[in-house]
């Protein structure tokens, strides 16, 4: 057979796919072995070496090595026994193209995206809390669980819901669980969508609150990412390059500009916002994006926001690479297992997988891969690079993250992330509670705390919780220490918040579109006048379900912002579980899927993070809801509310006026830890009698829809091949010559009805 095939569905037009079978060469296999040696000396010095002369740089070499030897040779194990892409094989957007949500996307634009999507609060703000037991469990977490686990999910379920005409994962619940189990997994996804969108929603309002720089820089992505549609659909169809140095450089004068206009008189007059107000911004703009045609604005703003992404990512690893900080934090920290950690409470067992609830696993990341994705998914060999990559770059952020937290010194780590309950809010109480920490180095003083707020030009870092703050100061110490100085640092943490901002916000509206989607379904069960939901670009459904959706986290969003102490925050505890109880859901399905298809052989490589998925889970459900614990218990913290009450005194961290609220809130995450978790039983008890019941048989029929040959050609990796260079002048010349047409580009007068 001759190691370069070329696939052909009509014989008028060129091939659309070219398949490479030349076996890696032994120069090749000399490199990866290489990467491989490298990438085990680093781990070894990581888990054996202590004190404090560990270099940062080890974990990077640790983290690139891991991801370079898995996406290799362990994601490409599943592309051949599982998933087996074929690009003579249209896909939904092939099939389905609309012009609104189903269109072929470029795999450059379409890997921009969907990073986007995926990468919200998770990476960056999870590993931080993470890193108060060391740097060394959450790293092991964060590059092993992607391997396994994260980037095994995000893959499986993009190529499932693209062999499903794109469907949602409620959907597929439906149709491979039945009724019980379907029905469970949709009311679970919908209620935990709900909650993490609000959840990140309310990280982007506070970041933006009272930042004219922040509000101005991105908000200018939109207006640039609307060009940047109408340049790839209409001006000029196909040129990506271009495209993306006009964006990369409007991008970067966006973040110029805003420094300026935020020195500016009308500039901070314009752009100073409360918090209100950009609650109900970020509402319409959640609405907005989710019925727009996909190709106007989400993925082109999703994909531009990327470049700012993987750009600073990338440069804060040359910086650590450069400066070679100290890691200031201990390798395991008495708070793993003693439990009673500042920044939260509980062992290291389960909540430290549990905090990090991206960039390991996410239950979140499903939802865009049977979401916006499988939509836009130009030829089925896209989805390694895109669903297992993608989750590798997110892990990579994670990575860079805990990194962060860990090189500055840990008086100030513990001082920020502390609750204002136990330092007292000052730089003096902050210096006391940090030094009765029995923290190695020398002891903090007042000064050191009010000398690091002045330095990032801020009145206060004390107890500026959640981990955003804490990242942007040690984002802020790497670039200063090779990109200007110390002079420059102030720039650099603002620099950070507004980033970290931007990051969620393209989770976000990616998010709402997906729920969209999610809802649609649903309601097209029903049947009746109801089945036109099914259609997901009916333009009337599409307007009620975003409706509906933003309606719903619109509304926990705005109860959070009114009222800090209630609302959205007694929800956030719920979050890590939540998105990690949705991943059980994903992998359930993914198994059943796997088993149905006569893949059985091959079902451990969904079972065995599903076990370790749910085994995590429900030990965590567990404590928030029976522990004695009032640090961990959620039911222990009503009962002594309102005990409280009656007695007419404050609780806990509550005043007397504020104990109804905590009454209230303990009650909404007591109940919503029982219900979640139920939920989650139900599927997995109905995945494990439906995948006995296929095993029995030998497999089951297929959900799949038929296959239907393609009609356009794409290159199969993120660089074209010289054989894909010399197939895409073919189509190229018949593009211009008017033959044939651009995929994703206009259909002047001849869209499909939608």
């Amino acid at each position: 057979m001759a190691a370069i095939e070329y696939l052909r569905t009509d014989p008028d037009l060129p091939p659309v796919g070219v398949v490479d079978r030349s076996p890696i060469t032994p120069a090749k296999k000399a490199i990866f072995a290489g990467i491989g040696v490298l990438g085990a000396i680093a781990w070894a010095i990581l888990a054996l070496a202590r004190g404090e002369n560990v270099n940062a740089v080890w974990i990077v070499i640790a983290a690139v090595c891991t991801y370079v030897i898995a996406y290799r040779f362990y994601a490409r194990y599943i592309e051949w026994k599982i998933t087996k892409p074929r690009d003579d094989l249209a896909t939904p957007a092939e099939i389905l193209e609309n012009g609104k949500d189903y269109m072929p996307m470029d795999r450059r634009v379409l890997y921009g995206h969907h990073f986007a999507a995926i990468a919200g609060a998770g990476p960056l703000v999870g590993p931080v809390l993470a890193a108060q037991m060391g740097y060394l469990p959450g790293t092991i977490w964060i590059v092993v669980g992607v391997v396994f686990a994260g980037a095994v999910q995000d893959y499986l379920v993009l190529w499932a819901s693209t062999k499903r005409r794109g469907r949602s994962l409620g959907q597929m619940a439906r149709d491979e669980l039945g009724v019980v189990g379907g029905v469970a997994a949709i009311i679970a996804i919908l209620v935990i969508m709900m909650i993490l969108l609000a959840v990140l929603a309310l990280v982007v309002v506070n970041a933006l609150g009272a930042s004219p720089w922040g509000v101005f820089s991105i908000g200018m992505t939109i207006p640039i990412a609307l060009f940047m549609g109408v340049y790839l659909r209409y001006l000029r169809p196909g040129k990506v390059g271009e495209v993306s140095v006009i964006g990369n450089a409007l991008l970067l004068l966006a973040i110029v500009g805003g420094g300026w206009v935020s020195e500016t008189g009308w500039g901070e007059s314009w752009f100073t916002l409360s918090t209100t107000t950009i609650a109900w911004l970020l509402i319409a703009y959640g609405f907005v994006a989710s019925v727009l045609p996909v190709w106007l604005l989400l993925a082109p703003r999703d994909y531009l926001s990327t470049f700012m992404k993987i750009g600073t990512i990338g440069l804060l690893a040359i910086g650590i690479l450069v400066t070679m900080p100290v890691l200031e934090a201990p390798a395991v920290s008495s708070f793993a297992t003693a439990g009673n950690g500042p920044a939260f409470a509980g062992s290291l067992f389960p909540f430290l997988f549990i905090t990090i609830a991206c960039g390991a696993l996410s239950g979140f990341h499903s939802l865009v891969s049977s979401g916006t994705t499988p939509k836009l998914l130009e030829k089925e060999s896209h989805a390694r690079m895109i669903g297992y990559g993608g989750m590798l770059m997110e892990s990579f952020v994670a990575v860079m993250a805990i990194i962060t937290a860990s090189i500055i010194d840990q008086h100030l780590y513990f001082g920020m992330n502390a609750p204002g309950s136990l330092t007292g809010n000052s730089a003096e109480t902050a210096a006391a509670y940090t030094n009765s920490l029995g923290i190695s180095g020398p002891p903090a003083t007042a000064a050191d705390f009010a000398q690091v707020a002045s330095d990032v030009g801020e009145k206060s870092i004390v107890s500026r919780t959640g981990g955003a703050p804490t990242l942007a100061v040690g984002i802020s110490q790497v670039f200063s220490e090779f990109l200007g100085g110390a002079s420059m640092k102030s720039f650099w943490y603002h620099f950070a918040i507004m980033f970290e901002a931007l990051f969620i916000l393209t989770t976000i509206d990616a998010g709402t579109r997906v729920a969209r989607f999610l809802v649609s379904d649903a309601l097209g069960n029903f049947g009746g006048p109801m089945r036109k939901f099914k259609d997901p670009s009916w333009r009337v459904g599409a307007w009620l379900c975003s409706l509906l959706v933003v309606a719903a986290w619109g509304s926990i969003l705005l109860m959070g912002v009114g009222d800090p102490f209630g609302g959205i925050n007694a929800l956030y505890p719920l979050f890590g579980i939540a998105n990690q109880l949705l991943a059980a859901v994903a992998l359930t399905v993914i198994l059943v899927i796997l088993v149905k298809k006569g893949l059985t052989k091959y079902a451990w490589i969904p079972g065995i993070p599903l076990v370790w998925d749910l085994v995590v889970t429900m030990t965590a459900s567990w404590q928030k809801i029976f522990s004695a614990d009032p640090k961990l218990g959620y039911w222990k913290q009503h009962s002594l509310c309102q005990a409280a009450a009656d007695a007419g005194k404050g609780c806990l961290t509550a005043k007397p006026d504020q104990v109804e609220t905590a009454i209230r809130n303990t009650f909404i995450q007591g109940t919503l830890s029982i219900v979640f978790a139920v939920l989650v039983l139900i599927v997995a008890v109905v995945g494990a009698v439906v995948w006995v019941r296929a095993l029995r048989v030998g497999g089951s029929e297929t959900t799949e829809s038929p296959e239907e040959p393609s009609k356009i050609f794409a290159p199969s990796g993120f660089v074209a091949t010289a054989a894909e260079r010399e197939v895409q002048k073919q189509w190229d010349e018949l593009i211009a010559a008017g033959t044939v047409r651009a995929p994703g580009a206009a259909r002047v007068g001849a869209e499909r009805s939608s």
